[in-house]
């Protein structure tokens, strides 16, 4: 599956909620709640992990996802992803970016391209 950038960088066609909904899998719904549970110390139910992308316009969005700032921006200056922002990178993507090399990676990769 190709990767499928989403504002922040992170890819999301990697992402557990995203490929639970894809493919419609209980147990890794399951698994990913209690996992995501511990890791962000907050109460994540199997129905919660179930995604339909950061770029769908659709309900099915993960919790987190439907308030992160980034995507809301993305969204409001009809972007592909931050990468492709006048504004790269600005002071809340950056602190994100500090914190997941991953999706800096990501999103230097398309700036280099767009060039």
């Amino acid at each position: 599956m190709a990767k499928i950038i989403s504002y922040c960088g992170l890819d999301c066609s990697v992402c557990p909620a995203y490929l639970a909904a894809r493919k419609d899998d209980p147990e890794l719904r399951t698994n990913t709640a209690a996992q995501w549970s511990k890791i962000y110390q907050a109460d994540i139910k199997p129905e919660d992990v179930f995604c339909q992308g950061c770029h769908s316009d659709g309900e099915r969005i993960f919790a987190h996802c439907r308030v992160c700032l980034m995507r809301q921006c993305g969204k409001s200056r009809k972007l592909e992803n931050c990468a492709r922002c006048a504004d790269y990178a600005c002071d809340k993507l950056k602190a994100f970016l500090d914190m997941v090399p991953e999706s800096k990676a990501n999103l230097e990769n398309i700036r280099q391209k767009i060039k």
